[in-house]
């Protein structure tokens, strides 16, 4: 038998809801696809809802991307098709991170690429908020909506590929701006930092369209029509910005004593690293609705946890 439990709020907007649930002892994410009072909102909901499962079931097992979890047999067919159930991950959204590892952006391209050698796009990177720092500083990704699935040699993957790896530039670049990246490097190494596998790749034909097209329909329908707004959230330009801490990844292998010191004394980074990835920065405004219209088609027969005093967003 499942256990349940009262359930935590975590998004609510014109497509539907986003919940934290408890299932048999371990903490989960549900997308209920419910969608709004707007026409058409619902069946939206739920075309987004299956592109995340496909591509989240080519993923499974890769570390990184939360996992899918089956709802029970005996949940009404209504319920699984409009509800999307998978593990929760641990950590911060990097606009809200205390503290990055040195190595952090080289760690998030490997991820992206064993993304993509899966032939999985995620298509929505340029915002922070589906970037998180785990508590043992490595990169994860969430929120695969418009994520895609391709053949590998295709024009539309390998554009889409592109697109991937420049937005991680872009944070790259943002984070690692002078007087931001760790202060304790020389320069050289900085620079180093700040050529990632997107260095130098400009917006493709596709990406400009969008840009031009196909992204003011978009706004104008999550914004004024669904009155969705949180999907740009990322660190204010004033900061405050993370403190640095020694890299995780194959970079911390043969990094001398000295320089680990330095980096642990960068900018007051003494905490463990779990405990300074994860300790909380200044709210921004929450631009969220409470509240919100429709429900549920039903709830299955897994629950979700008790709210919590605060718990990283993602």
């Amino acid at each position: 038998m499942t256990s349940q439990e009262p359930g935590q709020l975590l998004k609510c907007d014109g497509l539907g809801r986003v919940e934290r649930w408890r299932v048999d002892g371990r903490d989960v994410v549900a997308r209920i696809a419910c969608g709004g009072a707007v026409p058409g909102s619902g069946w939206l909901a739920r075309r987004l809802m299956t592109r995340e499962r496909r591509a989240l079931e080519r993923l499974a097992r890769l570390d990184g991307v939360p996992q899918l979890i089956e709802l029970s047999p005996g949940s009404e067919r209504a319920v699984r098709k409009a509800t999307l159930v998978r593990a929760w991950v641990d950590g911060a959204p990097l606009s809200q991170a205390a503290a990055l590892p040195t190595d952090f952006f080289d760690e998030l391209d490997a991820l992206v690429a064993r993304m993509h050698a899966a032939g999985v796009c995620h298509n929505d990177l340029h915002k922070e908020q589906n970037v998180l720092v785990q508590p043992d500083g490595r990169p994860a990704l969430v929120d695969f909506q418009l994520a895609s699935r391709h053949g590998r040699h295709s024009w539309l993957f390998r554009s889409r590929v592109r697109d991937d790896l420049r937005h991680v530039q872009k944070h790259r670049k943002r984070y690692l701006k002078p007087g931001r990246g760790p202060g304790h490097l020389a320069e050289e190494r900085l620079d180093e930092l700040r050529r990632g596998a997107g260095h130098g790749l400009r917006r493709t034909p596709l990406a400009f369209l969008w840009r031009r097209l196909g992204k003011p329909v978009y706004v104008f329908v999550t914004r004024r029509v669904l009155r969705t707004r949180d999907g740009e959230e990322r660190r204010p330009s004033s900061g405050p910005w993370p403190t640095w801490l020694p890299p995780v990844g194959a970079a911390a292998e043969g990094l001398a004593d000295g320089e680990v010191e330095l980096m642990k004394s960068d900018r007051g980074a003494e905490l463990p690293l779990a405990e300074a990835v994860l300790q909380p920065q200044p709210p921004a405004a929450d631009r969220r609705t409470p509240g919100g219209p429709g429900g549920p088609p039903g709830r299955p027969e897994i629950a979700s946890t008790p709210p919590e005093p605060k718990v990283p967003r993602e």
